[in-house]
C-alpha cells in the first residue's frame, strides 16, 4: 500500500518501527516527545518505569504537557516528529 493509502495507523506503526530501528543519539527533549505522543497514541497511561526517579519525573512531565491530544492527534505528531528525524531537520 502507497504512504497515501495508508491509515493513520499503519503510517504510526511504521514511524514507530523506524524510531525503534534508530540508533544515532537524539536529544533529550525530543526523545521526550516521542515518549509522549506514543504513549498517548496508545492509550497508555502508566507510570513510567525508569528505575531513575529523575527520569521518571521528565516523562511524567512530558505526558501532562501533551494531556490534551488525541490519540489520532498523537499519531500525526509521532509521525511528523519522526519525518524530521530521517530528514535529518529536527
Amino acid at each position: 500500500m502507497s504512504k497515501a493509502g495508508s491509515t493513520l495507523r499503519e503510517r504510526f506503526e511504521e514511524a514507530v518501527a523506524f524510531m525503534n530501528s534508530y540508533t544515532h543519539p537524539l536529544p533529550a527533549d525530543l526523545l521526550l516527545k516521542i515518549y509522549a505522543y506514543y504513549k498517548i497514541a496508545n492509550n497508555n497511561f502508566d507510570h513510567p518505569g525508569s528505575r531513575k526517579p529523575l527520569i521518571n519525573a521528565f516523562k511524567m512531565n512530558a505526558l501532562i504537557q501533551a494531556q490534551e491530544i488525541t490519540e489520532d492527534q498523537a499519531m500525526e505528531m509521532y509521525i511528523e516528529v519522526t519525518d524530521t528525524v530521517r530528514n535529518g531537520t529536527y
